[in-house]
């Protein structure tokens, strides 16, 4: 180094760094398959960072830094990328998508707008999911950090166009009525922050109970915006979910469109994890019809194996959602100019961030890499590998499987043939058994309560999933249950 701050390295000091990065990738990716799939993080540790709370006065050595890294962070992960790690909906960063971060790190760019090409990469990428999910040429998007912020910019749009008055201007306070948004029981806990953050209120979020296939009722959803136009309540929005988080389940997005069509509703599809089925063949036509929605969520970080932050929102309207958010103080106006800098739109006038990271570079380079038929092939395997997981809880005698199995989670319990105990035993033995499971490092589910029932649940979006490992999972949950039962 030759300067004082340390910020000056030399090409060869950055080789030489970077060197040591790149093997402590490569390392740990190698090897990870070998080490427990979770390991809680040590409490004197865990102390360690706590109780530390005036930042270094004076800087480390690189190596030294790298080496608290490789023996303090590296080794405990919450377990997402190991090919048994099937908690929640977290898959494993692609390779390709890990470089592309270092490279957006190094230009570190605002993406609000201007003439650069990080903008034009955001441009070409939205252009693509534009494409895939069948919308018009005129819908706009962003990508943002996850469903809960695409979610929350798609219902902002829905309320701006549907609430009867400038909603900017006046906000919520001036409206004559309550204005009211339906989801599914099964519908992600962030649509209901969306509501409360947008002003709403959480009690105007009706929970539409579920079919026997966990999907959102449709005579229960039409009475209930009957009812509220009757009580003189201003329904706005149907957020219908592609891939429930509980248990995969598709709603039945054509016709709820049609219900929405019928009472000038907005329709918002939900489909973080589930919308990137539309390119397995088994899914495409409960999928295709995404192209009659409003609006879509769509999280690249998780069944596009992204690194995260990745999210994804698409507005069929692209000049509602500009509407909704475009804001452009003097010191960022480049209208009427000559220069070559970057006239609007740009991106920060369609959502809620000024400045924004490069997140359309990891996309750009990972479907470059892979190619759709790549991820239609790494899909449809999970979604194989899902199935075969099902037919292994079918055939145990002691394990109880919660049917239909869609895209790719499965849920199900231990529940041993003549069990003497009350259901909430059962649910307490389950939620035990799932504890050691994960505390074993064998393998890691999460766990959920569906109906009164608690259940282990597994997601399988990990293109190294394989056979002997569902094998192995489904023997050590028979295996510590009946050590359980005794």
């Amino acid at each position: 180094m030759n300067n004082k701050h340390n910020w000056n390295w030399s090409p060869e000091e950055i080789q030489r760094i970077g060197y040591q990065v790149v093997d402590i990738i490569a390392e740990y990716l190698a090897t990870l398959p070998e080490k427990a799939v979770f390991t809680p993080f040590p409490k004197d540790s865990a102390e360690a960072f706590l109780s530390s709370t005036a930042a270094p006065q004076n800087g480390l050595d690189v190596e030294t830094i790298l080496e608290e890294f490789t023996a303090h962070i590296a080794p405990y992960p919450f377990g997402n990328g190991h090919p048994r790690f099937y908690g929640w909906v977290n898959s494993p960063p692609a390779v390709i998508g890990i470089f592309a971060e270092a490279l957006a790190a190094m230009m570190n760019p605002s993406v609000a707008g201007g003439n650069h090409a990080p903008v034009y990469v955001e441009h070409q990428v939205l252009n693509w999911f534009r494409e895939l999910l069948g919308l018009p040429p005129e819908s706009k998007g962003l990508l943002v950090s996850g469903g809960s912020m695409a979610n929350l910019t798609a219902l902002a749009v829905a309320r701006h166009v549907k609430a009867g008055l400038d909603v900017r201007a006046e906000g919520v306070q001036g409206l004559p009525a309550k204005l009211i948004v339906y989801t599914s029981e099964e519908g992600h806990s962030c649509i209901r922050k969306a509501v409360e953050l947008l002003g709403l209120g959480s009690k105007q979020l009706r929970l539409i109970p579920t079919d026997s296939d966990f999907r959102m009722n449709l005579a229960v959803l039409e009475a209930a915006i009957a009812d509220d136009l009757a009580n003189g309540h201003r329904p706005i929005a149907v957020a219908a979910s592609a891939g429930t988080v509980n248990t995969g389940a598709i709603d039945p997005i054509e016709a709820i469109a049609a219900i929405c069509r019928k009472y000038d509703l907005w329709l918002h599809v939900d489909g973080a994890y589930g919308a990137p089925a539309i390119l397995a063949e088994q899914y495409h036509s409960q999928l295709a019809p995404l192209a009659l929605a409003d609006s879509i969520a769509l999280d690249p970080h998780k069944w596009l194996y992204m690194p995260v932050e990745t999210g994804l929102v698409m507005i069929k309207d692209g000049e509602a959602m500009r509407d909704a958010f475009s804001l452009v103080p003097p010191y960022l106006r480049f209208d009427n100019s000559h220069s070559e800098v970057g006239g609007l739109p740009w991106f920060s006038e369609y959502g809620i961030q000024q400045t924004r990271g490069f997140r359309a570079l990891k996309v750009w380079m990972a479907l470059k890499y892979f190619g759709l038929n790549g991820y239609t092939e790494m899909i449809e395997q999970d979604i194989a590998m899902a199935e075969y997981l099902a037919n292994l809880v079918r055939q145990a005698p002691d394990l109880e499987l919660i049917e239909p199995v869609s895209l790719s989670i499965v849920c199900f319990r231990y529940a041993p043939p003549n069990w003497p105990g009350t259901d909430e035993a059962l649910n307490k033995l389950n939620a035990n058994l799932l504890e050691a499971l994960q505390l074993s490092g064998q393998a890691f589910l999460s766990g959920t309560t569906i109906r009164g029932q608690f259940l282990l649940r597994a997601c399988v979006v990990n293109p190294n999933g394989a056979t002997a490992d569902f094998d192995g999972l489904v023997a050590l949950v028979r295996q510590i249950g009946a050590g359980m039962v005794g």
